[in-house]
């Protein structure tokens, strides 16, 4: 089946087409056709499942480039994904030259963003606090908004989003489309889409094994002291091409990152404490190879597609199965194999027992004494 099949427009398949991207996901199968006939539609799927391209697609094809109003509001729990988001969006645009996005998330340039929002602006893609703080200044309508989507719903409800998204939905037309996508489905999410949707079609991709099929697990079996030799003896045994380094804290990761600067290592640091303009260089330079290992704690594990990542390493091991696919998700991507190493520590046992059980599989010991 291919896109046109689905509905999408020739134009927008033979771009995709030039992006290399010829077969839709289960995901965009399921949800495109449905989004393209107007129904509200309460998508699970995991991250990696391309279903961005699922909701932006049929968007993109509904938007009237004739009109100044935004037509289309797609909220995003954090910058990262919303600057992806816009990043696919601005792809499939760019050569058409007709349709206007503008991304609106803290850290920017307020006052530009007024600015810009004052000229023509079809599609708005931004995270809560920074839209919210637009619709105080009374700049920016979402009036004309028919379609809006919801995307990582169960992660902007873990953030502690919900009065936020409900004081947005209370600023868009009740006649709205609403789409909400999430990997997983618990009781708030539910609750959520059960009083902002209208008769919503289901669609639940079960994709655990989809997400997984391509990467390859192993565990190294380590304590909290060796941990750090270990993972030199990994990266060492292994060569990554591209890899990104997961740590829970913050501390954690401006620590390892010291140390791997100080034996040579070419590793930049990614978390919440850093400037939006830092966090952007950092990604920069890391999707054009200027950095081959990116140390970085669960923030960038929503979202973010980088294409040649071939590894990641749990140096602290999720604290949940959601999280750990999430994060070994930033590799295999596209097709692509991938390789996750998770260090597990004595009291790390029971949470590697949680995710070999959600994950219905056992991993794999990496023994790095064989070499």
């Amino acid at each position: 089946m291919s896109f046109k099949d689905l509905g999408v427009s020739a134009a927008f398949s033979e771009l995709l087409m030039q992006y290399g991207i010829a077969d839709p996901t289960p995901i965009q199968k399921e949800t495109i056709p449905l989004i393209l006939e107007g129904h509200d539609v309460v998508g699970q799927a995991q991250t990696g499942t391309g279903k961005t391209l699922a909701f932006v697609l049929p968007i993109l094809q509904k938007i009237d480039p004739e009109s100044d109003a935004i037509q289309g509001l797609i909220v995003a729990p954090t910058r990262e994904l919303a600057i992806q988001i816009t990043a696919e969006v601005r792809k499939l645009t760019e050569s058409l030259g007709e349709i206007h996005v503008l991304a609106v998330y803290g850290g920017q340039d307020v006052i530009a963003q007024m600015h810009k929002l004052q000229g023509k602006v079809h599609l708005v893609v931004g995270t809560p606090g920074r839209i919210l703080d637009h619709i105080r200044r009374e700049t920016i309508d979402f009036s004309e908004v028919s379609t809006f989507v919801l995307d990582e719903a169960d992660q902007m409800l873990h953030i502690g989003f919900l009065d936020d998204i409900e004081d947005i939905m209370d600023e868009v037309p009740e006649t709205r489309q609403t789409l909400l996508f999430s990997a997983t489905m618990p009781d708030e999410v539910r609750k959520l889409a059960e009083t902002y949707t209208k008769n919503p079609k289901d669609v639940q991709i079960k994709t655990k094994q989809i997400t997984l099929k391509e990467i390859r697990q192993r565990v190294v079996v380590t304590t909290d002291r060796g941990k750090q030799n270990d993972l030199v003896r990994s990266i060492r045994l292994l060569r990554p091409y591209l890899a990104i380094i997961f740590c829970r804290t913050k501390r954690r990761v401006s620590k390892l990152n010291e140390a791997l600067q100080t034996m040579g290592y070419n590793s930049d640091e990614l978390h919440g404490d850093l400037s939006q303009a830092k966090r952007e260089d950092v990604m920069k330079r890391f999707r054009d190879g200027e950095i081959q290992f990116l140390v970085a704690t669960d923030v960038a594990a929503r979202g973010l597609d980088v294409e040649g990542v071939t590894h990641v390493f749990n140096y602290d091991i999720a604290l949940d199965s959601e999280s750990y696919i999430h994060r070994i998700g930033r590799t295999g991507r596209a097709g692509g194999k991938g390789l996750a190493v998770t260090f597990v520590a004595p009291k790390d046992r029971r949470l590697l027992q949680l995710i070999e059980r959600d994950t219905e599989q056992t991993l794999r010991t990496l023994e790095l004494d064989m070499f």
